[in-house]
């Protein structure tokens, strides 16, 4: 595929129906000057559209106007989607140019679309007189006119235009955020050049150095370290060269702190303040507040309440863990007081020692290959589907595979994509997106889901215990997607709100530790023999093993976010200042650390999706770790009667109902969060 802008622009593929096998994107046809003319083309025929439903004679009812808007823009969203997962996955520099440009007039459209006042009129008018519609439909209707309300369509006068231009601004910032952090990314290279710099490190991880230096077009025989989470993680870990951990945990932790053109610091504040703005237009007291309407958590007093259940138990746990870190700092030579770049490498050895877990040891049992098998084989035997590779598809980039999905009928139920390899043109950390949406439009579309991680490529590459949990993770968010079965496109896959999208990812984990999966899928790399039982014994125990600081690491951040979305309209910030303020508030420990710092914070500031939500994570692994606990009580973690609940309620339901329903459906009850400190260590469960 050639992203390089061309002139003059040939006949574009963007403007037709995609004929590619299953209607995959025309990726090899595909050039960056094709987006804008495709996108304005789209852009004006979905407004027309939606002015010829608004326009209508006919009184509104459901189908003329609920549905028919649901039904609408087709061209307009491929192209979107089209171009979030290029911009994150293999992106470039005119591509990135395009995505700027395109920022403010995508944002202008979705203003025209939700301020559009006579097709709000006759949404307005068949919530009022609703009559008999089915749940699914209700909950379409509710879930749409909520849409426009959020978005400000009750706004009037200078609210509304003040509201309008606050998103178009919004929208840019959000690209600049992004797009910052990963040129502070891409930036980094620390060189390995002396026996002292692969001091402790692993074989996996040295191969993994090795093929980053050739991908950038080093000479053979060179070595390089890259910010990718599965280069930094593992090197903080097992390098016993203090002053480069000290070098590459400062660069991780200081993306988008440097002063100069990628300074995320007044981006975040600039972004924080129209957000204050847009709360109060809404007539809220913070922009918090004004999210979590629309949540399941419903108030920032909720998140706090669940985030400092785990805090306090979790300061405690890392006081107790600190002091058998420094026991060993001193054994082993090492400086006191240990700073964050000593606490993972430590507790390594410590649970090497405890565990007896050697990463050399364990690594070559999980190979990228094998993990996919497991995770494609568990989905087979909870939800009946299979995986299908195709050979040699036309995609984006070499790395990208393609499998067909089909059922237990062996009829198709989508596509899967697996994006697996860090490289320079991606955006760091994992996710899940679509390429297409399932729904009933036109008699029914097929999703097209994509899971991108940033695993460090080598041949063969072997994964870390964390990096099975981040595959199996994003996987379970790529089943929300491929399972969805509703007849409406708002309200498929993972269109859910935000603190339960994360529930089936969360659980999907589970399975990546039970002791019949390892069985069956991790093999020795070289020999095919599986992991011995004790190894399987000793990796379920390590579970539990320094929750104090991963536990740290994840609410800090989440608490931050909260009290920064919280502020009242009005309030400036110094998103440095802040930061350090909210560090002393909460007494987080200067040797534990953050793993988001604001400045490179990207769920919370390369788009609105996770601001005042990255509480999210633990609201989801309460249902997670309650959920999970259903097929514990079964003896089985295959039981049929589990997992067919599992599939109707959670992973095929999309939004067609009130998440807690939907939760209790499949659990017969409410969650208790009690299984999820007991998971972590930081709490018993009560008898």
């Amino acid at each position: 595929m050639s992203l390089a802008p061309m002139s003059p622009v040939p006949s574009n593929p963007l403007f037709a129906e995609w004929p590619a096998p299953y209607g995959l994107p025309p990726f090899a046809a595909l050039h960056i000057d094709h987006f804008e003319p495709a996108f304005e083309t789209a852009l004006a025929q979905h407004m027309r559209e939606l002015d010829a439903i608004a326009a209508q004679a006919a009184p509104p009812d459901f189908d003329n106007t609920i549905a028919a808007f649901d039904r609408a823009g087709r061209m307009a969203q491929r192209l979107e989607l089209l171009l979030d997962n290029l911009a994150s996955s293999e992106t470039s520099p005119p591509l990135q140019e395009v995505e700027r440009r395109l920022a403010s007039r995508l944002a202008a459209h979705r203003n025209a679309i939700y301020l559009h006042a006579p097709l709000f009129a006759r949404i307005d008018a068949v919530r009022r007189e609703a009559g008999d519609l089915s749940p699914i439909q209700r909950r379409l209707l509710e879930r749409l006119h909520l849409d426009f309300v959020r978005a400000g369509a009750l706004l009037e006068n200078a609210d509304r235009e003040r509201y309008a231009a606050n998103a178009e601004t919004l929208a840019t910032l959000h690209i600049r955020f992004g797009q910052n952090v990963l040129a502070d990314e891409a930036a980094f290279l620390l060189p390995l050049d002396t026996p002292e710099d692969f001091a402790g490190l692993p074989e996996s991880l040295i191969a993994a150095t090795r093929e980053a230096a050739l991908e950038r077009g080093l000479a053979a025989g060179r070595h390089v370290l890259t910010l990718s989470p599965s280069m930094v993680e593992p090197f903080l870990s097992f390098s016993s060269n203090r002053a480069l951990r000290e070098r590459v945990w400062r660069a991780r932790s200081e993306r988008g702190a440097h002063p100069g053109e990628h300074d995320n610091r007044p981006v975040a504040a600039q972004i924080v303040g129209l957000r204050q703005e847009q709360a109060a237009l809404h007539g809220y007291p913070s922009y918090a507040h004004y999210v979590l309407t629309d949540r399941m958590a419903r108030t920032p007093e909720a998140v706090d309440a669940l985030l400092m259940r785990a805090w306090q138990p979790a300061l405690q746990q890392a006081d107790r863990d600190r002091a058998d870190l420094e026991d060993l700092a001193r054994q082993l030579g090492e400086p006191l007081p240990i700073a964050a770049w000593d606490w993972p490498y430590l507790a390594e050895k410590i649970r090497a020692e405890r565990y007896a877990l050697d990463d050399a040891v364990v690594k070559p049992y999980f190979s990228l290959d094998a993990m996919i098998g497991a995770m494609f084989d568990c989905a087979t035997r909870l939800f009946g589907v299979h995986f299908v590779e195709i050979a040699n598809p036309t995609l984006y980039h070499p790395d990208a595979r393609l499998w067909e999905v089909r059922d237990a009928q062996a009829q198709p139920v989508g596509l899967f994509i697996g994006d697996n390899y860090a490289r320079p043109t991606k955006r760091s950390g994992a996710w899940m997106h679509i390429f297409r949406s399932q729904s009933g439009i036109d008699g029914g579309t097929l999703p097209i889901v994509i899971n991108n991680n940033n695993f460090a490529k080598a041949s063969p590459t072997l994964l870390s215990f964390d990096d099975v949990q981040t595959l199996f993770h994003e996987f379970g968010h790529g089943l929300h997607g491929l399972l969805s079965q509703v007849p409406y496109e708002r309200l498929a896959g993972t269109s859910v709100l935000r603190d339960f999208v994360e529930l089936p990812s969360q659980i999907f984990e589970n399975w990546a530790l039970e002791p019949e999966v390892l069985r069956r899928h991790a093999r020795h790399v070289e020999t095919g023999e599986p992991l011995p039982e004790a190894l399987i014994e000793r990796c379920v125990r390590a579970r539990q093993f320094d929750q104090g600081w991963q536990t740290l690491q994840y609410v800090a951040p989440a608490l931050i976010d909260m009290a920064l979305h919280a502020l009242p309209a009005g309030t400036p910030v110094d998103i440095e200042q802040f930061e350090q303020t909210q560090r002393a508030r909460l007494g987080v420990p200067a040797d534990v650390g953050l793993r988001h710092r604001l400045p490179h914070f990207q769920h919370l500031f390369s788009g609105d999706g996770y601001a005042a939500g990255y509480y999210v994570y633990m609201w989801a692994e309460v249902l997670d770790a309650d959920g999970y606990l259903a097929f514990t009580e079964a003896g089985d973690p295959f039981d049929p009667e589990a997992a067919r609940r599992l599939h109707r309620h959670i992973y095929g339901a999309g939004n067609g109902q009130d998440p807690a329903q939907a939760y209790r459906d499949f659990r017969g009850r409410d969650p208790r969060p009690e299984a999820m400190l007991a998971r972590r260590g930081l709490l018993p469960v009560a008898a």
